[in-house]
């Protein structure tokens, strides 16, 4: 039991897992900071709120009292998550599909045989030679 817990904990995709929740929390805190700092504020020189947090509805109930409604709350939120994800899918997710696109194209290349493409050194010094070929050598 002890050596199957063993295996599973030290499997890449569990130490990989717990990298990324705690980089993801210190992220998530910066950007957190991000828009509470800069963009909440601007958000409220828009609104003429001053400070979103300040943005609350008080609806009257039934029994005569008043409940509020923290717009601002909920908009700073909704704000944060979008940042969060944006930011996460630019940073992360788009240059890891990239990646793992090319090296889908050189695998498929290996198992067909044929050699993977050039990479951009490789064309480039392809393309010296060639002008060095082609410009007549001076005296």
């Amino acid at each position: 039991m002890i050596k199957g817990f063993k295996e599973f904990i030290l499997r890449g995709n569990v130490i990989d897992l717990a990298v990324a929740v705690v980089i993801g929390a210190a992220f998530t805190a910066i950007v957190g900071a991000l828009v509470e700092g800069f963009i909440n504020p601007l958000i409220g020189v828009l609104f003429q709120l001053g400070d979103l947090s300040r943005w609350e509805v008080s609806v009257p109930t039934l029994s005569g009292f008043t409940s509020t409604f923290a717009i601002g709350a909920i908009v700073s939120s909704i704000v944060n998550f979008l940042a969060v994800a944006v930011i996460v899918y630019f940073l992360f997710v788009m240059p890891m599909n990239h990646w793992k696109a090319r090296q889908a194209v050189k695998a498929e290349a290996e198992s067909a045989g044929e050699e993977p493409p050039p990479t951009e050194q490789e064309l480039l010094v392809q393309i010296r030679d060639l002008l060095e070929r082609q410009t007549p050598a001076k005296p």
